[in-house]
């Protein structure tokens, strides 16, 4: 019998790794992301805490890397998911208009346009699976920025990405919803508490940042949320911050 799984896409040291973490609790994992050594450790310490996880290398803009990490996922834990979550960030590019590359303007949609469709295609069949046999509604999580909703000077590669990430999360969430899967775009709107970050807002103190694991609970109370009250959007941001 398949075992309802989760399926988290981008997984680094902060969000992903806060997620993954989260959702094992309850469900099988697969780590998705291009660089093994991004969820290696997540995936080491979810088995010693006695959870079951797997890490696939993954390109998520392209299609056949996504479809042979779906196509492993099955394998390892079978056709029906539980949750599935969008964290991957695209390349950062922030320049004037006039000096953007093709490449570089593209680039933001490569992996939040291209990737999320990708990602979103292969992984709705085994949401619409779970539908009647997991404890909460089947759920697909997309990550977005304050890039989501604002295009600032200067960030116009970057926010066109997450428009249409932005974009793309609506039209499934007017579709799928009535079929049963839950679908939410989270605006992540502030800096993250991980190691890179470190040094930037420290003058403000410890509550200027957004801590992953505050974000992996706001995905979790998502997941549990009944058919009668879905949330489609959630802006998340520190009490400091400017808005």
């Amino acid at each position: 019998m398949s075992t309802p799984f989760a399926i988290i896409a981008g997984v680094g040291p902060g969000t992903g790794a806060a997620v993954a973490r989260k959702f094992s609790a309850v469900y099988p994992v697969a780590l998705l992301a291009r660089n093994p050594a991004n969820y290696e450790d997540t995936v080491k310490n979810i088995k010693a805490a006695g959870g079951k996880a797997i890490g696939i290398s993954t390109d998520v803009s392209d299609a056949k890397s996504m479809s042979d990490a779906v196509t492993k996922t099955k394998q390892e834990f079978g056709d029906t998911c539980a949750a599935a979550v969008f964290n991957v960030g695209g390349k950062f590019v922030r320049k004037p208009f006039m000096e953007l590359s093709l490449g570089e303007f593209e680039s933001g949609w490569e992996v939040n346009g291209r990737g999320a469709f990708l990602f979103s295609q292969s992984i709705l069949p085994l949401l619409l699976n779970s539908t009647q046999q997991s404890t909460h509604p089947p759920t697909l999580i997309f990550t977005g920025a304050t890039a989501s909703l604002k295009g600032s000077a200067l960030f116009a590669a970057f926010s066109t990405g997450k428009f249409a990430k932005r974009s793309l999360s609506q039209s499934l969430a007017r579709e799928f919803g009535p079929k049963g899967v839950h679908v939410a775009h989270v605006n992540i709107d502030g800096i993250i508490d991980i190691e890179r970050t470190k040094e930037y807002s420290k003058h403000l103190g410890e509550d200027a940042k957004i801590k992953p694991e505050a974000i992996a609970d706001a995905y979790w109370y998502l997941h549990t949320q009944p058919k009668t009250s879905f949330t489609q959007e959630m802006d998340i941001r520190p009490g400091l911050e400017k808005w």
